[in-house]
């Protein structure tokens, strides 16, 4: 493969690429003979008959086609978890973590992979799963696919070199990327060592969401996502697939690398994105709207306006809305909601929520600003203020978010976390008084 990174640009658009000139056949998508002796495979995200709007598929010329690889085995899934997620009872308690630690010991992705939790089931594609990771060491000589669901990939600390079957990705803490379903690919480590998320979408693919009101403007632009161009290595030896399989992981041998595509066109591809190239909406006036106005990515459910799952992120950004709490409200919600911060400090949150932390509020169980971000929220001179050197992040879920059995246990976990709102007094009396 390449060193050097070379992307398309656009969201959803249909693509045509080639590492060697001639290998993309003309007019047909299957040809009887192809150039080089490349093997044809289409890649499909979607049903067959998925209407046109939403059809994903990728048609792919390679070296060897996918189906040459010995049987999957099942191995040893550490603390990776899968649906239906009923490993512990779910408390409806508010949940804090700390970042995990680094791993003592060599741990490539893969290995460095933990469920925090998830709803629904991969087997009925639809809802989640929340994952974080850490890892001090490059894959070698192995490759991951997951069959459940796509994985947008959130670092938080350390850049990650993506070699995909369909090319490279580059991304870094500030970036996100999305592998599709079924897509196999490395991760090679830029720096000493690398952590973050993972929402494993089990459901409709991610996409932009409608603006609506908002017009044909904002949010994400389609433009700033990147996808890889082809990109492809001729590897003969001794390699493993690793593959996510209804929750559990299965491993098989193969006798090359199947990172060997010449040519692909389609539109079923892994993308990146730049979260600093994200145009907030915003009040000017009053109050201010719900956090729906920070989505990134969508991935609709079967009921309108519910999300399998959003991405939604809080990036630096002026605040002046007159007469107003500015930190988020106190509020209960249909929806559960899982939250990262991938650097600064977050507006609601005074101390414990931390880079690299999270945190989960399952439906309609209370949260909002600590005591001591009250206070000061509610005594803030209001002038035009601007949030700098933050970014917080959401997956909002229609699925009730089930904690693993290790998110309950684990010695990161705050259990402390509620004593943060226990300092809001009963401010009545004394006002009644007066």
């Amino acid at each position: 493969m390449s060193d050097s990174l070379v992307y398309q640009s656009g969201f959803g658009n249909e693509f045509a690429t080639e590492a060697v000139k001639g290998a993309l056949p003309q007019g047909q998508n299957a040809p009887q003979k192809t150039a080089f002796g490349l093997y044809t495979e289409q890649i499909s995200g979607t049903p067959f008959t998925a209407p046109r709007a939403t059809n994903r598929r990728t048609w792919t010329y390679r070296i060897r086609p996918s189906v040459t690889h010995k049987p999957f085995e099942e191995i040893h899934s550490g603390l990776i978890r899968g649906g239906p997620f009923t490993e512990v009872p779910t408390p409806p308690t508010q949940f804090r973590w700390n970042p995990l630690p680094m791993p003592e010991h060599r741990t490539d992705f893969v290995d460095g992979i933990v469920t925090m939790g998830g709803g629904g089931d991969p087997a009925f594609q639809t809802g989640v799963a929340i994952h974080l990771y850490a890892t001090n060491a490059s894959m070698e000589r192995r490759f991951f696919y997951s069959a459940d669901g796509e994985l947008l990939i959130v670092p938080q600390l350390g850049s990650l070199l993506l070699q995909t079957e369909l090319g490279l990705l580059h991304v870094a803490p500030g970036e996100i990327a999305v592998i599709p379903r079924g897509i196999k690919f490395r991760v090679e480590l830029k720096e000493k060592h690398a952590r973050g998320y993972i929402c494993e979408n089990y459901g409709l693919t991610f996409r932009l969401p409608d603006l609506g009101p908002i017009g044909a403007n904002g949010l994400a632009n389609p433009r700033d996502f990147l996808a890889p161009v082809a990109d492809f290595e001729d590897l003969d030896g001794e390699f493993h697939i690793v593959s996510k399989f209804l929750g559990r992981l299965w491993q098989a041998e193969i006798d090359h690398s199947p990172l060997d595509i010449v040519a692909w066109h389609g539109n079923y591809y892994p993308y990146k994105y730049d979260l600093n190239l994200f145009n907030c909406i915003n009040s000017v006036s009053f109050d201010h709207p719900d956090p729906s106005i920070y989505t990134v990515l969508t991935a609709p459910s079967s009921i309108p306006g519910t999300a399998n799952c959003d991405f939604v992120i809080f990036p630096p950004r002026w605040m002046v809305a007159e007469h107003t709490f500015r930190p988020p409200w106190f509020h209960r919600n249909m929806m559960n909601e899982f939250m990262g911060l991938i650097l600064g400090e977050y507006d609601a949150k005074a101390e414990g929520f931390v880079p690299g932390g999270c945190s989960l509020h399952n439906c309609m169980s209370g949260h909002g600003p600590d005591s001591e971000s009250w206070e000061k929220a509610t005594q803030a001179d209001l002038k035009p203020v601007y949030l700098a050197g933050t970014l917080a992040f959401m997956f909002e879920t229609q699925m009730v978010v089930r904690p693993t059995r290790f998110a309950l246990e684990t010695q990161i976990r705050q259990h402390e976390y509620y004593e943060c709102w226990q300092g809001l007094k009963n401010n009545y009396r004394n006002a009644v008084k007066k």
